[in-house]
Order: structure tokens, then sequence, then C-alpha cells
């Protein structure tokens, strides 16, 4: 009789093995995806997005507080740098996507005529406006935080390159950046805990776009986004990234605080953290994400999962650049290679924002 039961195990165990490699197989992808990189075809395709939306006020979602009607104002007249693009935000990333691609290809085509446009809306009085705006105290807390730290990657990428055009338009920005990290270091000691969602208001892409800046310019700034990064997420473990996505994601949660640890944490310490955190998704990542599929890109909300594949992709290349993990680097290749093409649709409600999201995914590539 116990050599029957133990037959009986020895089967099962055999037989559990035996679907566990049958259920993993199903998840290998063996295809190579190509990785993208800023060309003069690639700049070619990514610039007229954000250089054709820039000046177009409408349609326009201002996302304002009103405090009486004097308040309703054309969103020109209300925010004169950033109008375009259909929300504040996107006008911002919008600046970013131009200016990193001048700054990137110095001998791209349409520089001249990116930089021509550049110069009438980041102005000293324009920006005054753009202040007067966050200091009215129904609208303290605009863009928190994600307008905040679209605005910072400007600010970095204006400082880090030695242009003197680019010195010229960091100087008339100076006083917003000085607000925005004002108000970075005013409101995270208040935020007792992150927030986790696929949108906007993520906690730690805030955090990890702001503290790319920090680390180079902010001292102060730099350790309290380290200090409260730690206190939100050091003890996190089995982030739920198969519950990814949402319906209107354009971020991954898990994705993003992985993200935002590798820049906290030394090399060894955050391995530690993200075996922890994504146990076993370092082995196959691809049995953990698949590409996210639109439906309807004339969709505002729906068309969010293009920008989600775009932002797995640059999280999965730093993670995947940092671990030397090639299966992390190709599953990012096989995101970015899904929407990429699809910005074209002639829907603006992807138009608007898509091609920072893939330039960002492009440049973290390389």
């Amino acid at each position: 009789m116990k050599k029957v039961i133990i037959l009986i195990f020895l089967v099962t165990v055999f037989l559990s093995c035996k679907e566990k490699q049958k259920e993993e197989a199903e998840f290998i992808d063996e295809t190579v995806y190509l990785k993208p990189e800023l060309n003069d075809k690639s700049a070619n395709y990514l610039y007229h997005f954000a250089f054709d939306c820039l000046e177009q006020e409408y349609p326009n979602k201002l996302g304002q507080v009103l405090g009486d009607k004097t308040y309703l104002k054309e969103p020109s007249e209300l925010h004169p740098t950033f109008f375009g693009c259909f929300d504040w935000h996107s006008s911002v990333h919008g600046h970013w996507t131009l200016l990193n691609i001048m700054k990137e290809l110095p001998n791209f085509e349409h520089n001249e005529a990116i930089l021509k446009k550049l110069k009438t809306t980041i102005t000293k009085e324009n920006i005054l406006k753009e202040i007067t705006y966050f200091e009215d105290v129904h609208n303290s807390d605009f863009e928190r935080t994600y307008g905040w730290a679209w605005l910072l990657k400007i600010a970095e990428t204006l400082k880090d390159w030695d242009n003197a055009d680019a010195k010229l338009m960091y100087a008339d920005l100076k006083p917003l950046v000085e607000l925005i990290e004002k108000k970075y270091m005013e409101f995270l000691p208040k935020l007792n805990y992150p927030i986790r969602v696929g949108e906007h208001t993520n906690t730690a892409f805030g955090l990890s776009l702001a503290l790319d800046y920090a680390k180079k310019y902010s001292p102060e700034l730099a350790l309290m986004i380290t200090e409260k990064a730690k206190t939100y997420y050091m003890d996190d473990k089995g982030c739920p990234v198969t519950w990814e996505p949402g319906g209107f994601d354009f971020l991954s949660p898990c994705l993003q605080e992985a993200s935002l640890m590798l820049k906290v944490l030394p090399k060894e310490e955050f391995i530690v953290w993200f075996d922890a955190f994504l146990p076993d998704f370092r082995n196959n990542p691809a049995k953990y994400l698949e590409v996210a599929e639109v439906t309807d890109r004339s969709d505002g909300k729906l068309a969010h999962l293009d920008g989600l594949n775009f932002s797995r992709a640059w999280c999965l290349y730093e993670i995947g650049k940092a671990l030397d993990n090639e299966k992390m680097i190709n599953l990012a290749n096989k995101h970015f290679q899904y929407s990429y093409e699809k910005m074209d649709s002639g829907e603006y409600a992807g138009a608007h924002w898509l091609a920072s999201f893939g330039l960002y995914a492009i440049l973290k590539s390389n």
C-alpha cells in the first residue's frame, strides 16, 4: 500500500511539473523586437505632433477652479506659455519634446522653425502670468504633481544643454521652476500615503521625473524625494502586476514604483528589493505583462493605453539595462513597436501628447 501511495505521489509531482513547464512555455516570446532610436526619420515623425499642437488653443481642457465669473478667460490668457495641446501638462511636455529633439539632433532640419516658435511661448512676461495662475488660492494645487514633474524635466533639459538659446529660455523659465520646487517641498511632507494609480496623480511618476532634475540641481528636493520614496515604497512586496492594466491607464503603478526605487537605492539593494517586489519577473517578464491593446483611438481615455505601452517601455529599459536583462529590454521593444506607428491615427485624443511618451521611451532605450 505504501508503494502505491509513493507511486501516486511521484506521478502527481511529475504531472504538476510538466503542467508548470507547459504554462511557462506559453509565455515565452522568442521574437526579437527592434530597439528604437532617435534619428532624422524618427524625429521627423515625432516632432510634428508637438509642433502642430503647441499653438492649437482648442479643444482645451483647463482643469480650472473658478473663484467667480472673472476667472472665465481664454486658455491663452490664463496660460500664455502652455495653452496648446489640449491641456497644460501636454503643452509642457510638448515643449519638452521639441527641446529634446533640438538638443539631441543639432542638425535636424526643423530646428530653426522649432526655436522660432519656442521663443514666442517661453518669454519672461508669459512665465510671470503662468506664476500668477499658480498663486491664486483656488488653483494653488493645479497640475499636482504630474504637470509639475514635466515642468522640471524642461528645466533639466535646458540646464543640461550647453546652448545660448537654452540658457536664455531657462532664465525666463526659472521663476516658475523655483515655484514648482517650492510646491514639492511644501506638499510632500503632508502626503502621508502614495497614490498608486495608473493616471496623472501617480506619486511614483511625479517623484521619479522630479528626482532626475533634483539630483543635479536641487539637493534639498532630491533628499526629500529620496526619503519619501523609501517611506512610501521600501516595504512593498508582491506588487500585483498581473492586475494591470486598468482600462484608462497610461502608467504602470508597479513599474513606475520600481523605476523610482532604481534611482533611489544602490544597485545591490535594489536587486533585493525588486525580487521581493516583483518575484520571478526578471526570469520571464513576458509572463506578467502583455502589450496593452487600444480599441478606439478617438476616445481620449481608451487612447491612454498607447501611452501605457510607451511608459512601460521606458521603465523596462531603465530596469533592464541596470540589471543586464535582455528579456526586459526586448519586452520594452515589443511594447514600443506596438504603439509607435499607431500614433499617426489622425485622432487628436492621442496626437496631442503621445509623441512625448514615445520620445521619452526612445531616449531611455539608448
